[in-house]
């Protein structure tokens, strides 16, 4: 249940940080999201080995929960730098 709830977490703040964003750096912030995400993901995982937890135990769990919103956060920044001038 606490894999879910972050990776929603995540989900969300992209969200967010997306819609509150202008549009023109919608792509910077998408990007930027991916570099703050494995920051916070990278603490979790830290935290995970500290409470006794070996590394192989956690890989895989934090590939989803850093993954799953970098690859949202991924789709959003090709969409937002896909090419919709006139012609389009």
């Amino acid at each position: 249940m606490r894999t879910l709830a972050f990776i929603l977490i995540g989900l969300l703040l992209l969200g967010a940080a997306l819609a509150l964003s202008r549009p023109a750096w919608r792509p910077r912030v998408a990007l930027g999201f991916i570099v703050a995400w494995l920051a916070v993901s990278a603490a979790n995982l830290g935290v995970g080995l500290s409470h006794g937890y070996s590394l192989a135990e956690e890989l895989l769990v934090h590939l989803f929960l850093f993954g799953l919103p970098a690859l949202a956060a991924a789709w959003a920044w090709r969409r937002f730098t896909t090419d919709t001038g006139p012609g389009n």
